[in-house]
């Protein structure tokens, strides 16, 4: 294989990326072109001072680039052979891999992702893949078409435990599809085509578009794409705020059994209302942020995600308990007019 050399100015790019400076390069490349010289002649030959020539031939022999021989006179410096000059520069790149790829696992972009969908195929390869990552929610709303390619999943994240709501557009006779809806969703309502399509995961991860895109019949609509939750939770404002109000509801499976713990707090107030709606009596164990206990019974549930809807505004999803200090409000992540963000819920019968 024949061997490929590089011209002057790729050289110097190249040893600029290991962090050589101009000055530094000049010097390594005159010491290189004599093997081993004297301190005076790559003086003159890099246009460097003397001075400046001692003190960049100690940390090129720092680098195990050359090697200063100070005790002769005149002073000389002597190249190592490239082949090993390039070694010892692999071999402390490799030596910082590990500090750095833990660095990295550790950290999170700082700006947000988002990407441009356009076409059908995609934008389903999206919305499967975003409800099979899903760990804790998932909402969406796609046209009454689209619901058979995304069904297994839905069926799946429900599957291990993952709350969904689902908004079908078009969709108006359940009698058949019932048992399905079920499997796939424990809320689901009807919406109006027209609205764009959309899901949202965990409320870090989002999409949205023109229900062109996943019809496959506007392709110069688009959608878009999001991996950062500050736009993914507008997205979901959006979707508890206008779509879901403005939906039909279709299905509202059975209250799940209870004694059970809940991490994701939009969980808890749903099954809460689910077995309020039956006129069970609940009581409540919360953990807050803070780390704080607080357990009673159960005196309202806020929420608009069943009817009858029992919020005052819009978004708003509380629990309020009876404790022996009086009644007490608890919200979710990032509520601010309750007086507790709750962290784990844990709701069990009164009788038990």
């Amino acid at each position: 294989m024949t061997e490929q050399h590089v011209d002057d100015q790729t050289l110097r790019e190249e040893l600029n990326v290991f962090g050589f400076s101009d000055t530094e390069i000049d010097t390594y490349l005159a010491v290189l072109e004599h093997g081993e010289t004297t301190v005076r002649t790559v003086s003159d030959e890099a246009d460097v001072t003397q001075r400046a020539v001692y003190n960049i031939a100690e940390r090129l022999e720092d680098r195990d680039l050359v090697t200063v021989n100070g005790h002769a006179s005149p002073t000389t410096i002597r190249a190592h052979p490239p082949e090993e000059a390039i070694d010892s520069l692999s071999g402390r790149l490799e030596s910082i891999a590990p500090t750095l790829e833990d660095r990295f696992n550790a950290t999170e972009p700082q700006a947000p992702e988002i990407q441009i969908v356009k076409s059908r195929e995609t934008a389903v390869k999206r919305l499967r893949e975003g409800i099979s990552e899903a760990e804790h929610e998932v909402l969406v709303a796609v046209p009454e078409h689209t619901y058979e390619d995304i069904e297994p999943e839905l069926q799946a994240a429900v599957d291990r435990g993952v709350l969904v709501f689902l908004l079908i557009g078009g969709m108006e006779d359940l009698d058949d599809d019932k048992p399905r809806l079920d499997r796939s969703a424990p809320v689901v309502r009807s919406w109006s085509e027209s609205l764009p399509f959309m899901y949202a995961a965990d409320d870090e991860a989002a999409m949205i578009g023109h229900s062109g895109v996943i019809s496959g019949t506007h392709v110069d609509e688009g959608a878009v794409t999001v991996k950062q939750d500050n736009l993914a939770g507008s997205i979901v404002g959006l979707y508890f705020g206008a779509y879901w109000p403005a939906a039909t509801e279709l299905h509202v499976r059975d209250p799940e059994p209870l004694p059970r713990t809940f991490e994701w707090f939009r969980h808890a107030a749903l099954e809460a209302a689910l077995h309020r709606r039956e006129g069970v009596e609940l009581e409540a164990e919360v953990t807050t942020v803070e780390s704080r206990e607080i357990t009673g019974t159960l005196s309202q549930v806020r929420q608009a995600f069943v009817q009858p809807s029992t919020n005052d505004y819009t978004l708003e999803t509380s629990l309020y308990i009876e404790t022996d200090d009086g009644e007490v409000s608890i919200g979710g992540p990032g509520s601010f007019i309750e007086e507790y963000e709750g962290d784990t819920v844990t709701l069990r019968p009164v009788d038990e």
